[in-house]
């Protein structure tokens, strides 16, 4: 027998991945939660350097930063900027506001990516947070502007609640509690009119809505299990 046809003398199969239900998600650039996270981080950082100016929404001329302007999501002009439905999702306006996006992003979003995969998690992700920007066109100020990712992890978080809403969570790291209480009590609050000023409780709603439906698919139409 040659040494080339010997078990030992073969090149070992590659590895593959083994479902678990906890782990590690691969390599940040292969994480597609990682790569949302550090573009928004890098585009909060570009905010520094964009100018403010006078810029006009219907009748009125508005001092905002240039990227705000032409990428965050303005109602009174968004036929003239459509893109702003998507690229709105990109920027946040101060640190504790992308700080608490991110955060959450981080742990609910790499739960879900390993239920569902990059190609579902991403889907998701966007269609909550276009369905989120969407409400906002329609129930918004037309001269507000409405920035963040908000829309798009509440679609996560719905989504995460129909499908483990039993999941143990901890709210700070100290208050243990099922996903579906921290859900509603916390971050259903941002989600009532009136309640919170200053926050676009239209966009975290829509997101909200398609992460439930999203979350009964994932449930009922797929079997979903927890990768490394």
């Amino acid at each position: 027998m040659p040494l080339s046809d010997r078990d030992y003398m073969k090149d070992p199969p590659p590895r593959q991945r083994r479902p678990l239900f906890v782990g590690g998600t691969g390599g940040i650039l292969q994480n597609p939660v990682f790569v949302i996270i550090i573009i928004n981080l890098v585009i909060y950082v570009a905010s520094f350097f964009s100018q403010t100016g006078m810029y006009p929404i219907g009748q009125y001329l508005v001092s905002i930063d240039k990227l705000s302007y032409y990428f965050g999501l303005i109602p009174g002009i968004f036929t003239s900027h459509p893109w702003t439905i998507v690229t709105a999702m990109f920027l946040h306006g101060g640190i504790w506001h992308i700080l608490g996006n991110m955060i959450t992003l981080f742990f609910f979003g790499n739960f879900l990516y390993r239920l569902v995969g990059a190609r579902w998690f991403l889907l998701l992700y966007f269609v909550a947070g276009i369905a989120g920007n969407g409400l906002y066109l329609l129930l918004g100020d037309p001269i507000s502007i409405a920035i963040g990712a908000s829309g798009a992890i509440y679609g996560i978080a719905g989504a995460l609640v129909v499908m483990m809403p039993t999941l143990r969570v901890a709210l700070l790291g100290i208050l243990p509690m099922p996903l579906w209480v921290f859900v509603i009590i916390f971050m259903g609050i941002w989600s009532i009119p009136g309640v919170i000023p200053n926050i676009g409780w239209q966009a975290h709603l829509g997101g909200f809505v398609i992460g439930i439906i999203a979350g009964f698919f994932f449930r009922f139409s797929r079997r979903f299990v927890l990768y490394v």
